[in-house]
């Protein structure tokens, strides 16, 4: 019994592995900011995030990590006797609080540079020979008098040093960011984590930013987990956040996905493996925010009428959709989704629903031709998938004679035509002999 177990553990494993591949291609070479805490690097799973670190070094992904020190920076104020003053959440850094700063982020910063440099033998490290480059990479200027209030040595991110930081990244390095910045005068500042790692993402243009939290991810104000969102969902978020460390981190993902990032991950730094589930399985283990997008995707309506049959006759003459009238459309538009620029419809695709089969099936997709070549299909595939899952349909099919490959690489299986819901299965077209391809609902978490 043992061995059969071991067995199936081992083919999930193979399993795993393989479907990671999609992933591991698509991060090679890809610049990522991830953004932990000081509760982060004290809590007992940090170890298992130094090992999953190494992990994404080895698989050519450039890392920058910015670390926080808050819990380290107020235990050495504690056993100093001095008293540490907070606000609008910003610690008021007077000379006596700077050398706690000081000490603080300078031992947290070599325990990760120790952490990162392990490599003994039978242990994830092993062979990694990991290169951790820290250094004066954050100019900062003084945050001055605000309201009234001095907070002297605080300070802000004034600019990053890209060159530097590409050059280390490029040279196969890690680069290790303390929440704190020099400014031209030879002056120390106290910086938020925050605003070091989003300045950092931001003037690095990376391609992810990655926070990490004591939850799951972000939460609704139910408590449960939020997979994906926007950076829109994000405002309706913090204005329901009572926890100071939530809103942080949602003010730090904001920021990023308002200047230019595209992808912003929450995790958690409790669960051990949360951030490789993120980042190589597909319902991941927390919580994607998109950038949102300057044209709307939206439910169809009776006035997208002429804009669809505009947007889908020149296919229908080329034999690439099956033709529908102004009449059928009208009747089947609440089906429709699409998604609008400047009031023009752009693409569009419909679901509809066989709930005797629990499947949906996915018809006239269609992108207008000067709009192809980005991610509008792709967008339109994944709200029909949603609406699908809402609609607790376990799976979704396509019925297609020259679009086979696009939905192959978006996790479409081949099947036959025999395979068809029932209802549907007298309506197959014998002469446009398409090709049927269906796709099983379990999440989409990029």
């Amino acid at each position: 019994m043992t061995t059969r177990t071991n067995i199936m553990s081992t083919k999930d494993y193979v399993k795993w592995f393989r479907n990671s591949a999609p992933y591991i291609n698509a991060h090679r070479g890809k610049t990522f900011v991830l953004m932990f805490s000081g509760d982060a690097v004290a809590h007992p799973n940090f170890a298992n995030i130094i090992h999953d670190i190494a992990l994404l070094n080895s698989l050519g992904i450039k890392l920058v990590l910015a670390h926080g020190a808050r819990p380290q920076i107020e235990e050495r104020a504690a056993i100093r006797g001095i008293s540490s003053q907070l606000e609008n959440d910003l610690r008021i850094t007077d000379s006596p609080i700077l050398e706690c700063v000081k000490d603080a982020t300078g031992s947290v910063r070599m325990q990760i540079e120790a952490l990162l440099t392990m490599g003994l033998a039978n242990s994830p490290m092993h062979g990694a020979q990991i290169r951790v480059c820290s250094g004066n990479f954050v100019v900062a200027k003084p945050m001055g008098v605000r309201n009234g209030i001095d907070y002297q040595h605080t300070g802000m991110v004034r600019r990053v040093d890209t060159v530097g930081i590409k050059k280390q990244l490029d040279d196969g390095s890690i680069v290790l960011l303390s929440p704190t910045g020099y400014s031209p005068t030879g002056e120390v500042f106290n910086l938020s984590l925050e605003d070091v790692a989003t300045q950092t993402a931001i003037a690095l243009q990376a391609d992810k930013l990655i926070v990490f939290s004591a939850n799951d991810g972000l939460l609704d104000i139910n408590g449960d987990l939020i997979q994906n969102c926007s950076v829109s969902d994000i405002k309706n978020l913090l204005n329901h956040s009572d926890d100071a460390e939530t809103s942080r981190l949602l003010r730090a993902i904001a920021s990023s996905g308002e200047n230019g990032i595209s992808r912003c991950h929450c995790v958690s730094h409790t669960d051990d493996g949360a951030l490789l589930q993120e980042l190589f399985t597909r319902d991941g283990a927390g919580t994607l925010i998109s950038q949102d997008h300057y044209e709307q995707l939206r439910i169809a309506t009776i006035d997208d009428v002429g804009g669809i049959l505009e947007l889908i006759e020149p296919l229908e003459a080329e034999g690439t959709l099956v033709k529908r009238s102004r009449e059928l459309l009208e009747n089947e538009i609440d089906l429709f989704t699409v998604i609008e620029r400047d009031g023009m419809i752009v693409a569009c695709a419909g679901l509809y629903p066989y709930e005797e089969s629990s499947s949906g099936e996915i018809a006239c997709v269609a992108t207008h031709p000067d709009y192809r070549g980005e991610d509008r299909g792709e967008r339109l595939l994944a709200a029909l998938e949603k609406q699908a899952q809402e609609k607790q349909l376990a799976s979704v099919f396509v019925l297609t004679t020259q679009t086979a490959h696009w939905f192959q690489e978006l996790g479409f299986i081949e099947i036959s035509q025999d395979q068809l819901p029932k209802k549907k299965q007298p309506f197959y077209n014998l002469q446009r002999n398409s090709k049927v391809f269906s796709k099983t609902l379990t999440g989409n978490h990029y």
